[in-house]
């Protein structure tokens, strides 16, 4: 055999071989959809091109990256993609409150400012164990600043932070401003109108016949800066967020709110769902306990304020709602204000069972005038007018409060009994469990964080429902009962005949009578 024809076929053997190797590289995978003979062309290229050190310790590693980059686009889509949390978010709004705006001058903040020294409240909170922490109320501070720049408030407290199951409210106290007052009226007035045209509106449809039931009249609202409506409250559930002003108080929403007792959602659009029946929302609610809290557990020391000018010769009258500082105060020994309780007084008015803190008569209507009234008066006096309502008078001390279930109104400590030149009076509610006083010298501050519930004692039951009124009372004109036989009826028609009879003999005897004389 010719050696050239052996060559030739063992070339021959090679290529077809190698054609057969080569479709078996480039056999595609179930799982990858790859094959060998593309994955090594893509490595070569790769190699050629970066001209890696040592390329026989790193082929794996380059082999890797080929196949990892043909799956980059698939593998984005199983990727979890970054997503923004909740914490993250409200970092950054609470960024602004560290900014400092640019067109601000040094001059400008050296003005005295309507808020007060809350790192100085925050010190002394924290002799006593309570208030919000450092960082908390460092925060709260700064959003306090910015509220009153937006708002241009005149004065500003921390009124403290009432607890809810979704999130928690913080509460600030501003002193009322001329104005507003007119507003609150136009829109108030408006609802009545509309409600007045819809009113019209049915009865000229429905010609049905109405009730003649007339409720009972509705205890008027206090004016903005008096009573109950004395300051206004703004609301926010983080420092950062945006501040929510509280609408005022309605008596009708503090009675309701003394016979309920609800958890906060943190959603001042929540409903209040009770018995009885609540007239609003959550927010409505919130400001009535702000309203009561602020009414039982706002103290200060005795002497730091005193009466205005205005009131101070008419203490017979209404309870004082004006009250000035002190100039010539000097301060109480913690250590007294600790021991005894006449050395704290409420400096916030009473709320009367009507729901307002001054007595308003209900039956002189609104539009009578004093000399009508003084004519019905010496017409007719009417014997059940109401006796006015008198509740304590401002600045009382707290050691005329009442116990509640057996329990002391208050609790009172020194902050610290090793170091006494130095501590700090505590006065603690117990019937507002959170709320809290303390006092030092001529600086005294309240502040409240707790669920914005009254202690009611071991256990609470709601009250019962009424039963329900009956239609009408029940007696023999219509007391249903069974028909009359025949003989009843005929001996029924015999005795009215007989006493008609008799009746008209009794007649005819006097008309004789008459006669004969």
């Amino acid at each position: 055999m010719d050696p050239a024809d052996g060559n030739q076929d063992r070339s021959e053997q090679r290529l077809q071989s190698a054609a057969s190797f080569k479709s078996f590289m480039m056999k595609t995978s179930t799982d990858s959809n790859l094959n060998l003979y593309d994955h090594f062309t893509r490595l070569l290229l790769k190699v050629m091109d970066e001209h890696p050190h040592n390329v026989v310790d790193v082929i794996e590693i380059m082999s890797h990256d080929v196949k990892r980059g043909l799956f980059k686009d698939k593998q984005n889509t199983l990727r979890d993609l970054p997503h923004t949390t909740a914490a993250e978010l409200l970092a950054e709004q609470q960024r602004l409150l560290f900014s400092r705006p640019e067109e601000a001058d040094q001059e400008e903040e050296l003005i005295e400012t309507p808020l007060p020294n809350v790192c100085e409240i925050g010190f002394y909170l924290e002799q006593v164990g309570v208030g919000l922490g450092r960082e908390e109320l460092q925060r709260v501070f700064l959003a306090l600043k910015q509220l009153v720049e937006s708002q241009a408030l005149l004065r500003c407290r921390l009124w403290g932070k009432i607890l809810g199951t979704e999130s928690s409210y913080i509460i600030a106290e501003a002193e009322y401003r001329e104005g507003e007052e007119e507003e609150s009226q136009s829109t108030e007035e408006g609802a009545e109108e509309e409600e007045r045209e819809a009113e019209t509106q049915e009865n000229e449809m429905d010609l049905l016949p109405q009730s003649t039931y007339k409720p009972p009249p509705a205890v008027p609202k206090e004016d903005l800066g008096t009573g109950a409506n004395k300051y206004v409250y703004y609301v926010c559930k983080e420092p950062g967020l945006p501040w929510v002003k509280l609408p005022s108080v309605s008596p009708a929403q503090i009675t309701v709110a003394r016979q309920i007792r609800k958890f906060f959602t943190g959603r001042l659009d929540t409903p209040v769902v009770s018995y009885p029946p609540f007239p609003g929302n959550e927010a409505n609610y919130l400001r009535a306990q702000i309203a009561r809290i602020s009414a039982g557990t706002q103290v200060s020391p005795q002497g730091f304020f005193q009466a205005g000018e205005e009131e101070g010769d008419e203490e017979d009258e209404a309870p004082r709602d004006s009250y000035e500082v002190n100039p010539d105060f000097e301060g109480v020994p913690v250590v007294e204000m600790a021991e005894s309780l006449s050395t704290w007084v409420h400096h916030v008015q009473h709320i009367l069972q009507q729901g307002r803190c001054t007595w308003v008569n209900l039956s002189v209507k609104p539009g009578e005038d004093s000399n009508e009234e003084g004519e019905a008066e010496e017409k007719e006096e009417e014997p059940d007018e109401p006796e006015p309502e008198v509740g304590p008078l401002l600045l009382t001390p707290l050691s005329q409060d009442a116990e509640m279930f057996n329990t002391l109104p208050w609790t009172s400590k020194v902050s610290s009994t090793l170091t006494p030149q130095h501590a700090v009076a505590l006065l603690r509610s117990n019937l507002w469990p959170g709320a809290y006083a303390y006092a030092c010298g001529k600086k005294f501050e309240n502040i409240y964080v707790g669920w914005g519930l009254k202690y009611a004692g071991e256990g609470y039951s709601p009250p019962v429902p009424p039963p329900p009124q009956k239609q009408y009372q029940s007696g023999p004109e219509i007391t249903e009962c069974l028909d009359p036989s025949v003989e009843e009826e005929q001996v029924l028609k015999e005795a009215l005949e007989e006493q008609q009879a008799a009746q008209e003999e009794m007649e005819d005897s006097d008309e004789e009578e008459e006669e004969d004389d």
